[in-house]
């Protein structure tokens, strides 16, 4: 299957007291397919995976799904540190009926490039699904160079899709599909969509990102593939202010929730902790840049 387009991905719902919000997670998923997104993402780092016991991500994959009813493809994420671990998430999200499983490099000791192939081979081999490689150095503590990434799609056919998250993000997109020689490789953007314009540029096929108004993101990459990029850039240029806001390293997932709050989607926006929670200056900064991107900028969603 090739993945493409926008791919949101989605947050853990959390009441006030830290146990998951089944129905605040169905209105999310509905308020993107409303948003004309290509499909999910579950069980990813901006969904605090990291904070759910293995019950818990089970019943976050089989509400998801149940709840899409394959109007869409559902990618589940399924890295874990152990290959025995992450071949038994991947087998589950199969069964569950998941399109594909995000996986990042697993965080080792003197982490190789050899180790890393075998890691995905051996998930290919153990469970027939697509795979998305995840390139995200803060998870998994390796960076994969260009030739690296390149070396996983020629070597494990169903790994071809990859959510690329080292910046610089443009540069390594046109250096992958430059060193793809044939190889058909979907590159889908991620860290909140504030490079969507220049890595559609470079090649990318489109974006996997959790931010709160995906209906910006879908428009973006639809004036763009039908030829429109002055368009494309124009709508872009109009949303970045709040995708930076969002992005703030550290509070940016309390800043999405709030957001997806606000939008009727989230009951409640608590994280598990440690996460940080929105402090005065930062709430009045959001309702100041709201209003701004509603009366000066003329966004619908807002």
């Amino acid at each position: 299957m090739k993945f493409e387009g926008v791919f949101s991905v989605l947050p853990t719902p959390f009441n006030g007291d830290g146990e998951i919000d089944l129905e605040s997670l169905q209105r999310v998923v509905d308020l993107f397919l409303k948003a004309g997104v290509n499909g999910v993402t579950v069980l990813g780092v901006t969904g605090e995976v990291s904070r759910l016991r293995d019950k818990e991500r089970d019943v976050v994959l089989h509400t998801v799904l149940d709840h899409i009813k394959g109007r869409v493809p559902v990618i589940a994420g399924t890295t874990a540190e152990g290959l025995r671990t992450c071949l038994e998430y991947s087998r589950a999200a199969k069964a569950a009926g998941a399109a594909a499983v995000m996986v990042s490099p697993p965080r080792m000791n003197r982490l190789n490039s050899d180790a890393v192939v075998a890691h995905y081979k051996a998930l290919a081999e153990a469970v027939d699904i697509d795979i998305v490689v995840q390139d995200y150095p803060p998870l998994s503590g390796f960076t994969m160079e260009p030739g690296l990434v390149v070396r996983i799609t020629r070597e494990v056919r169903t790994a071809r899709t990859i959510k690329l998250e080292d910046p610089p993000t443009p540069a390594k997109t046109s250096r992958i599909l430059e060193l793809s020689l044939g190889t058909e490789i979907a590159i889908l953007g991620g860290l909140g969509g504030v490079f969507l314009l220049e890595e559609l540029l470079a090649g990318a096929a489109g974006a996997m990102t959790g931010f709160a108004y995906p209906e910006m993101l879908v428009e973006v990459v639809r004036l763009f593939k039908s030829g429109q990029v002055d368009d494309a850039a124009n709508a872009f240029y109009r949303y970045v202010p709040l995708m930076r806001f969002e992005f703030q390293e550290g509070i940016g997932m309390s800043i999405r929730k709030e957001v997806l709050r606000r939008r009727g989607a989230l009951a409640d926006g608590s994280i598990r902790p440690p996460g940080a929670t929105l402090d005065v200056s930062t709430r009045a900064a959001l309702d100041r840049l709201l209003n701004w991107m509603r009366h000066q900028q003329g966004v619908p969603w807002i």
